[in-house]
């Protein structure tokens, strides 16, 4: 027999109501789906009174007895070299009462051995079979296979991108937390991982536009005569955007930034850049732009064009979660640069900014070279590492009491709009 159960106020997993009751099969050789329950419930057992649900979490009784267990694993996909937690989050961690177990050669890549892991207080053994396992990539089917239900997983999800996986986390009971859903606001900066890798990815942008380039970012004075500095653009403004025009003027080019935002323009002047308006505004929510109209698509495409054409290094960052990555660079545009100008596309996971990108490769088109690297946190592993570990324990600190104790609070904004497994509001049944 199985129950939907929830918790009737607060936190605690004890205050239960039963709003419907199924007959099943316990024979371990019989399985069947079940019908959906109401929204923020899940089946749970009457056997094993283990229910898996947002609203009244409850992980096994190692949590009572020895304090929660938080898993960090080896990153599994190619060219990843980040770590979810690093050895001084791990110890913030110990020192709250938590149990940290780290795979074997989970920080290698970040050039964290194990040692400086033990040395925080973990132990390196099989995290898998944590109450909360923290990540940094999507995991695979094999790696949900490995969780443990009733736990929960944090990191990167692709809830937009790949939504095929909340599912398979809701299926196997697994309380799924994204961090690129985490919103906007100002209580949840410390744990926005979406900006941090940003910055990031803005910063080595330019590092690799300036590798690729056939001329000098700044102005240089010599004997044999003076060159002039490299026109940089700036497409899209957010965070990488802005860290890219720091970063470009740093290295002494004289920068522009564009976006369809009208309220980012003091942000670019205050980097001591140049603002271009094109006279197209499409400010959306969440500070992200909206999708443009037909007409507006055009009528910019029309404009970048002929502004593009005077830049050395264009750099584009533009993208709205869950769409297509917006055309912002034509082919008629790079055929309008300067011979040896360089773009750097951003936006390569979902497609490019640039009209001739190839997704994860550098290509020359029109004597312009066009780079779309695919995980540029991932070639800064030690700082990319340290920034989103710091995410990820401002997060699981939010789901923490004072003892130390997994209890998310379920009308938490930051946990409720993170959490993806959750059943879809309106689903009444």
């Amino acid at each position: 027999m199985i129950r939907c159960r929830r918790a009737a106020g607060g936190n605690s997993a004890s205050k239960v109501a039963t709003y419907g009751t199924f007959l099943r099969c316990d024979s371990p050789s019989f399985t069947a789906p079940l019908p959906t329950c109401r929204p923020g419930h899940v089946w749970a057992s009457a056997l094993d009174a283990t229910p898996i649900m947002f609203d009244a979490l409850r992980v096994t009784s190692s949590q009572d007895q020895q304090g929660t267990r938080v898993g960090v694993p080896r990153e599994s996909r190619d060219g990843e070299r980040r770590v979810a937690l690093v050895p001084k989050m791990v110890e913030k961690l110990t020192g709250r009462g938590l149990q940290v177990v780290v795979e074997s050669g989970a920080g290698v890549g970040a050039l964290m051995p194990d040692e400086l892991f033990i040395e925080a207080g973990a132990t390196i053994g099989d995290p898998w079979d944590a109450d909360v396992v923290v990540k940094v990539a999507p995991p695979t089917d094999e790696e949900i296979g490995r969780l443990r239900r009733g736990s929960v997983l944090i990191g990167f999800l692709a809830p937009r991108s790949d939504p095929e996986i909340a599912g398979k986390l809701r299926d196997a009971g697994v309380i799924g937390f994204a961090m690129e859903s985490i919103p906007r606001i100002s209580r949840a900066q410390s744990m926005d991982a979406l900006s941090s890798q940003a910055n990031v990815a803005g910063y080595k942008a330019v590092l690799l536009a300036a590798n690729l380039s056939t001329r000098f970012f700044p102005m240089l004075t010599t004997a044999a005569g003076t060159v002039k500095p490299a026109n940089a653009l700036i497409l899209g403004v957010g965070v990488a955007g802005l860290q890219a025009l720091a970063t470009a003027k740093r290295l002494g080019a004289r920068t522009t930034g564009y976006d369809v935002r009208p309220e980012v323009a003091d942000q670019v002047r205050s980097l001591g850049a140049k603002w271009l308006d094109l006279g197209i505004e499409a400010a959306g929510e969440g500070g992200y732009a909206r999708e443009l109209s037909d007409d507006e698509r055009a009528e910019q495409k029309q404009r970048l064009t002929e502004a593009t054409s005077g830049f050395d290094v264009v750099i584009t960052t533009a993208l709205v979660p869950g769409r297509k990555a917006p055309i912002l660079v034509t082919a008629a545009a790079v055929k309008g640069m300067r011979p040896g100008s360089v773009i750097v596309d951003l936006a390569g996971e979902t497609g490019g900014n640039c009209e001739l990108t190839v997704p994860g490769e550098v290509v020359v088109r029109e004597d312009v070279t066009i780079a779309s690297p695919l995980n540029l946190p991932a070639t800064m592993p030690e700082h990319a590492s340290e920034l989103y570990a710091r995410n990820v324990q401002s997060l699981l600190e939010l789901m923490l009491d004072k003892e130390g104790r997994l209890t998310p609070d379920s009308d938490d904004e930051v946990l409720v709009r993170s959490c993806i497994t959750r059943e879809p509001e309106g689903d009444n049944r």
